[in-house]
C-alpha cells in the first residue's frame, strides 16, 4: 500500500525540535534579564513550579495513579535539574547569555563519555573526537587561546551545570521506558523547584524577588516555554533518532549568540572561533560516518 502521508507531515517531529531549540536558546537572554529582579535560584524555583503548574494543566487527564518508581524517577531527575539549571542561572550574572549557551552545550559530548564512567558503556571513536574539538573549544572560548585554562567563576559553573543536564539526559533514558512520560514531566519540575526553594536559603538567598509585572511575566513566560519544551522533546524524540536529535538541538548555542547579538552582545573574535568548534564538537560526537561501519564490518 502506497502512503498518502505529505512530507511535510512526516517531517514534523524534526521541525518541532528546530522550533523548541529557538525558543530554548532564546531563554538564556530572558533568564539573564529577569536576573534583575530576583536572585538565581530563587528565580529557578519559581521558573520550575510555572512550568509545573503548566504541565499539569495541559497533562490533567493523565495526571492519577502515580507510583514509586515514577516518584523516584521524577525526584531524581528533578534534582539534576535543578542543579543544572541552579549553576547554569548563577553563571548567567557573571557571563553573557552566548557564552553560557556555548558552555552548556558540552552536554551533547559529556553525555556518551558519563555513560563510559558511570556504565562502562564504550564511546564511539566519534564521541571521542567531537569532546577533543568541543574540548579545544573551550580553549578558545574563555579567551586564552592556546594557553592554559583560566576559568572564571562564571565559566566553572556553568560547566559544572552542563555535566548535571548530561545526568539528566541519561536519567530519562534510564527511566523512559519504563513510567508514564507526561506524569514523570510533572514531577521532575515540581521536584526542580522543591529542591531549589530548599537550596535557596542555604545559599544565602533569604529575600524574596522585587515582585512586579516584568518578572510575573518572565516566569510565566519561561514557566510556560519550559513545559512545552518537555512534552515536545517527549513526543518528538518518538519518532526522531538520538543521533539526529543531538545534532538538532546543537543549534541552540548557536540561536542564543544570534539573539545575544540583536540584544547588542559582542563575544571576541576568539570566543566566536570557540564557540564555532564547541557546537562543530557537539555534532561530530554525534556522527557516524560511513566509512567507519564499513571498516567495522570488514574487520567482524
Amino acid at each position: 500500500m502506497i502512503s498518502t502521508q505529505h512530507p511535510l507531515h512526516a517531517k514534523l517531529p524534526q521541525i518541532a525540535l528546530v522550533l523548541i531549540t529557538m525558543i530554548w536558546g532564546g531563554s538564556f537572554l530572558t533568564v539573564q534579564y529577569g536576573l534583575q529582579f530576583s536572585t538565581p535560584i530563587l528565580f529557578v524555583a519559581f521558573r520550575f513550579a510555572a512550568a509545573a503548574f503548566a504541565v499539569s494543566v495541559i497533562s490533567w487527564k493523565s495526571l492519577s495513579g502515580f507510583n514509586l518508581k515514577e516518584l523516584l524517577a521524577g525526584a531524581s531527575i528533578g534534582a539534576v535539574i535543578a542543579i543544572g539549571y541552579g549553576t547554569q542561572t548563577i553563571g548567567l550574572q557573571s557571563i553573557s547569555s552566548s557564552e553560557s549557551a556555548f558552555l552548556t552545550a558540552l552536554y551533547v559530548p559529556l553525555v556518551p563519555i558519563l555513560l563510559w564512567l558511570l556504565f562502562r558503556q564504550k564511546p564511539h571513536l566519534m564521541t571521542w573526537l567531537g569532546a577533543l574539538l568541543a574540548f579545544l573549544g573551550l580553549v578558545f572560548l574563555t579567551g586564552n587561546g592556546f594557553g592554559a585554562i583560566q576559568l572564571k567563576f562564571g565559566q566553572i559553573i556553568t560547566i559544572l551545570g552542563s555535566i548535571a543536564i548530561a545526568l539528566e539526559i541519561i536519567l530519562i533514558s534510564h527511566f523512559g521506558g519504563q513510567v508514564n512520560v507526561k506524569r514523570v514531566t510533572v514531577l521532575q519540575l515540581i521536584f526542580a523547584s522543591l529542591f531549589c526553594f530548599i537550596m535557596a536559603p542555604i545559599l544565602g538567598e533569604t529575600h524574596l524577588p522585587q515582585w512586579n509585572w516584568m518578572l510575573v511575566s518572565i516566569l510565566c513566560g519561561l514557566g510556560f516555554a519550559s513545559a512545552v519544551i518537555q512534552l515536545v522533546m517527549n513526543w518528538a524524540q518518538r519518532a526522531v533518532n538520538p543521533s539526529q536529535a543531538a545534532i538538532i538541538y546543537s543549534g541552540e548555542p548557536v540561536w542564543a549568540a544570534l539573539i545575544g547579538r540583536l540584544a547588542g552582545e559582542r563575544l571576541p573574535l576568539l570566543a566566536i572561533l570557540g564557540g564555532a568548534l564547541v557546537v562543530l564538537g557537539v555534532i561530530t560526537s554525534e556522527w557516524r560516518p560511513k566509512f567507519l561501519k564499513k571498516k567495522k564490518e570488514v574487520h567482524s
